[in-house]
C-alpha cells in the first residue's frame, strides 16, 4: 500500500475526554468556569502588579509575565476544548500546527521562568543589598526574553519533527488537543529520531531548569538558616513558598508526562493528567501567588479599595 505523508491529513478528528452527551455538558460547564477563573484570576494579578508601585520590583516583574503566560496558555487550549465539547472535534491541519507550535512556546517559556524566578529569590535573599544591582531594569528584560528565545526554539524544534511525521491518512487524534507526542504514536514509520529529538527537548526544558531550581534552593535555605531572629526566617521563606507550590505542580506534571518512553496509546490516565497539566496549573498561580504573599494580598486590597472610593 502507497503511504501518504502528513500532506495528505487536511484536519484531525480529535477524540476529546468523552463521547457521551451528558457528560459533555458537564464538562463545558466545567471548563468554561475555570477558563474564566483562570483569566480574570491572572488580569487581576497582573493589574495589582502594575499598578502598586510596592510591586515594581523584578520579583513581581516575573510574576506579572507568568500571568501573562497563563492566560496565553489556558486560551490556546480550553476555549478550543469548549468548542469540542459543544459544536465540532474537526480541527484543520493548520489550526493543529498553530496550537501546537503555541502551546509548547508558552509551556518552555514558563519553565525556564520558573527557573529565573528561583534564581531572582535566590539573590534577593543572599545578597539582598545588591539585589537591585544584580537584577535591574535591563536585567530583567535580557532574562525574558532568554526565557522567550529559549522556549521559541525548542517549540519549532519539537513542532518541526512532529508535523513531518507520515501519518498514512490517519487523522483521529485521541486526545483533546494537538500534542506532539499524540502525532508521534500515530506515525507510520520508525520514530526513533523525532524521539531522542523530543528526549533532548524535554531535558533541556525541564532538567536544567530544575537544576538552576536545586541550586537556588539550596542556597536560600544556607542563607535563611544563616539568618538568627525566627520571623526572619519565616519572612525569608515566605517569599520562596508560594514560587516552590507552583515548581512542584508544574514539574511534577510535566516530568511524568513527557519524562518517559513514548507508548503506541494515550490512556485515560494519562489524559487526566494532561488536563491537570494544561488547564489547572493557569488556574491556580494566581490563587497560590495571592493566598500565600502577603504583599500581593496589601496591595490587592490598596486597589480593591482605591476603586470602590472612586
Amino acid at each position: 500500500m502507497e503511504k501518504k505523508n502528513e500532506s495528505s491529513v487536511t484536519e484531525f478528528l480529535l477524540l476529546g475526554l468523552s463521547e457521551e452527551p451528558n457528560m459533555q455538558v458537564v464538562l463545558f460547564v466545567l471548563f468554561l468556569v475555570i477558563y474564566v477563573v483562570t483569566v480574570m484570576g491572572n488580569l487581576f494579578l497582573i493589574t495589582v502588579c502594575v499598578r502598586d508601585p510596592r510591586l515594581h520590583t523584578p520579583m513581581y516583574f516575573f510574576l506579572a509575565n507568568l500571568s501573562f503566560i497563563d492566560i496565553c496558555y489556558s486560551s490556546v487550549i480550553v476555549p478550543n476544548l469548549l468548542n469540542q465539547l459543544i459544536v465540532s472535534r474537526r480541527m484543520r491541519f493548520s489550526a493543529c500546527a498553530a496550537q501546537m507550535y503555541t502551546y509548547l512556546l508558552l509551556g518552555c517559556t514558563e519553565s525556564m521562568l520558573l527557573a529565573v524566578m528561583a534564581y531572582d529569590r535566590y539573590i534577593a535573599i543572599s545578597f539582598p543589598l545588591r539585589y537591585t544591582v544584580i537584577i535591574g531594569r535591563s536585567g530583567c528584560m535580557i532574562l525574558m526574553c532568554t526565557c522567550w528565545l529559549s522556549g521559541s526554539v525548542m517549540a519549532l524544534l519539537d513542532t518541526a519533527f512532529a508535523l513531518q511525521l507520515p501519518l498514512c491518512g490517519n487523522n483521529v487524534i485521541d486526545h483533546f488537543f494537538c500534542e506532539a507526542m499524540t502525532l508521534l504514536r500515530m506515525a507510520c514509520v520508525d520514530t526513533f529520531i523525532p524521539q531522542m529529538v523530543f528526549f533532548f527537548v524535554g531535558s533541556f526544558v525541564l532538567l536544567i531548569p530544575i537544576l538552576v531550581i536545586l541550586f537556588s534552593y539550596i542556597r536560600i535555605v544556607i542563607a535563611i538558616m544563616a539568618i538568627r531572629t525566627t520571623a526572619g526566617r519565616h519572612k525569608a521563606f515566605s517569599t520562596c513558598s508560594s514560587h516552590l507550590v507552583v515548581v512542584i505542580i508544574v514539574y511534577g506534571t510535566a516530568m511524568f508526562l513527557y519524562m518517559k518512553p513514548v507508548s503506541k496509546s494515550i490512556d485515560n490516565q494519562e489524559k487526566m493528567v494532561s488536563v491537570f497539566y494544561t488547564v489547572m496549573p493557569p488556574m491556580m498561580n494566581p490563587l497560590i501567588y495571592s493566598l500565600r504573599n502577603k504583599d500581593v494580598k496589601v496591595a490587592l486590597r490598596k486597589v480593591i479599595w482605591r476603586d470602590i472610593l472612586r
